[in-house]
C-alpha cells in the first residue's frame, strides 16, 4: 500500500503511473493503485467475531439509550443555567403526560425487539471486502464516467477532459460523491415515508384514535419517549421506513450502521425537551426539538408532520408551523 497515489479534488494523480499512460484504454480505463480514504477499513467486519449486520442492529439501540441517558442526566441535574433552554417546565412532564416512564420504557423495549427481529431477516452480509473488489468497481465506474462525459461534451472535448480529470473524478465519485448521495437519498426516503404516514395517522380518525394517539399521550416529550408508540406504528413508521431507505439507496452495511445510528440520535434529540443552540443535531436543519414540540401541542397537532431530518414536505404542502405563527394566531384570537 506504500505506492498508492494521492488525488486532488477532481484532479488527476499527482504522479504519472508508467503502467497507466492514458486514462481511457480502448474499451476500458486504466487507474493508478487505489488510495483508501481514512473512513474505510478493509477488514471484513469492524470487530473481530461480530458480523457487521449485528453491529447495524445494535448501533441504534445503543445510540438510543446512551443519548437518552445524557438528556436524562440533564433533566435531573438541577442546573439552573439549563432552565433557559428547557421548552417546558420540569413539572409539566409529570402533570400533563398520560403515560408513566415505565410504560414508555416498556413500549420502547418492545420496539427495539421488533426492529431487531426485522433486521435479522432483512439485512444481508456484505460481500468480500478487498482491494481487488474496490479496483474492479472503480474501473466499472470509470467506464460509466467515460460514456457520460463523451455524450455530454462530445468525443474530442470529452477525451481531453477525461485524460486530465478522469482518474481524480473516478476516485472522488467512488469514495465520496456516490456514498454521500446514497446517504442523502436514504434520509429523503425516511423523511418522505414518515411525513405521509404520519400525516395520514392524523387525518384518519380511526388510525389516530387506535394507533397514533398512543404517542401523543406524551404531551410534553422527553428523550427516551421518542419511540413511545403503538407497536404497529413503531413497526410500520420507523422499522419498515428505515428498511426501505436502506434497500432503495443500495447502502453498504457500514453505511447502514451510520444511517440507523444517526436517524436514531436525531429522533431522540427531536424529543429531548431542550432548545439547545449548541446542539449539532438541532443546528443541521429547522426540524429540531422545538419544531417537533409544536406538533405535540394542541395548537400544532395538525402541523409539523415532518420528521426526523428536514422540513421540506411541511413547507411544500402547507403544514409548517413556527412559534411566530402561533403568536400571530393568538393575536388574531385576542382581537376577535
Amino acid at each position: 500500500m506504500g505506492e498508492l497515489f494521492s488525488y486532488g479534488f477532481f484532479g488527476g494523480p499527482s504522479t504519472l503511473n508508467s503502467t497507466c499512460p492514458s486514462f481511457v484504454t480502448g474499451e476500458t480505463v486504466c487507474l493508478p493503485p487505489i488510495k483508501i480514504p481514512f473512513y474505510f477499513s478493509l477488514r471484513q467486519n469492524i470487530f473481530d467475531g461480530i458480523p457487521d449486520t449485528h453491529i447495524a442492529l445494535a448501533a441504534p439501540v445503543l445510540a438510543y439509550w446512551l443519548l437518552s441517558f445524557v438528556f436524562h442526566c440533564l433533566d435531573i441535574s438541577g442546573w439552573k443555567w439549563l432552565d433557559k433552554y428547557r421548552i417546558h417546565e420540569s413539572e409539566e412532564v409529570k402533570s400533563r403526560n398520560l403515560a408513566t416512564r415505565w410504560e414508555v420504557a416498556r413500549a420502547v423495549l418492545l420496539q427495539h425487539a421488533t426492529q431487531t427481529v426485522l433486521g435479522l431477516a432483512w439485512l444481508i452480509e456484505s460481500p468480500e471486502i478487498s482491494v481487488a473488489r474496490c479496483q474492479s468497481e472503480m474501473e466499472a465506474l470509470g467506464r460509466t464516467l467515460v460514456w457520460v462525459v463523451r455524450h455530454l461534451l462530445g468525443e474530442e472535448t470529452g477525451m481531453k477532459f477525461l485524460e486530465q480529470r478522469g482518474p481524480g473524478m473516478t476516485h472522488w465519485l467512488y469514495w465520496w460523491g456516490i456514498p454521500a448521495a446514497q446517504i442523502l437519498f436514504a434520509l429523503f426516503i425516511v423523511d418522505t415515508w414518515q411525513y405521509f404516514l404520519h400525516r395520514l395517522m392524523h387525518t384518519n380518525k380511526y388510525l389516530y384514535k387506535k394507533i397514533h394517539s398512543v404517542h401523543h399521550r406524551l404531551y410534553v416529550p422527553y428523550a427516551f419517549g421518542a419511540l413511545y408508540n403503538h407497536p404497529f406504528e413503531g413497526f410500520l413508521l420507523d422499522s419498515v421506513g428505515a428498511a426501505l431507505a436502506e434497500r432503495m439507496s443500495h447502502l453498504s452495511i457500514r453505511q447502514t450502521i451510520f444511517l440507523f445510528a444517526f436517524s436514531t440520535c436525531k429522533t431522540v434529540d427531536d424529543h429531548c425537551g431542550y432548545n439547545l443552540p449548541f446542539d449539532p443535531l438541532q443546528m443541521m436543519s429547522g426540524n429540531n426539538a422545538d419544531y417537533h414540540d409544536i406538533h405535540h401541542q394542541a395548537i400544532g397537532i395538525k402541523s409539523n408532520f415532518s420528521q426526523p431530518f428536514f422540513v421540506h414536505w411541511d413547507s411544500l404542502l402547507g403544514t409548517r408551523m413556527t412559534r411566530e405563527d402561533i403568536q400571530e394566531r393568538r393575536k388574531k384570537i385576542k382581537k376577535m
